[in-house]
């Protein structure tokens, strides 16, 4: 019973040692930025409707295309174990292959660029 009042003694005390010195070492300084309600670059006192441009959802399809190509990858290393090892190569090489093809394509088309 002793070691365990010990013990929460001991976690207590360097828990409101480490929050005091947290609190005395940090630097509080507010400015017009962090005080103002949203930190996501628009002015919050006009208008919440403000066109996005459409390159900003066509990079953010391809990061989802792209990311889930990494999903139907993941199971590739334990293709391995199967008897037949060559058909789950095939299909990974057949969808990276399909996959470099729609970003070369997108590339060619200037998709990718955000200048206009």
């Amino acid at each position: 019973m002793n070691v365990m009042v010990s013990i929460v003694a001991i976690s207590l005390t360097i828990s409101m040692i480490s929050m005091a010195l947290n609190y005395w070492t940090s630097l509080i300084k507010p400015n017009n930025e962090k005080l103002a309600p949203y930190e996501c670059g628009f002015d919050p006192l006009k208008s919440a409707r403000l066109p996005f441009s459409i390159r900003f959802f066509l990079v953010a399809i391809l990061f989802l295309l792209f990311d889930l190509e990494i999903a139907l990858l993941l199971p590739l290393p334990w293709a391995i174990q199967l008897k037949h090892p060559l058909h789950s190569f095939t299909w990974a090489f057949i969808i990276l292959f399909m996959l470099g093809l729609g970003f070369a394509y997108e590339w060619r088309q200037g998709g990718l660029e955000w200048a206009e």
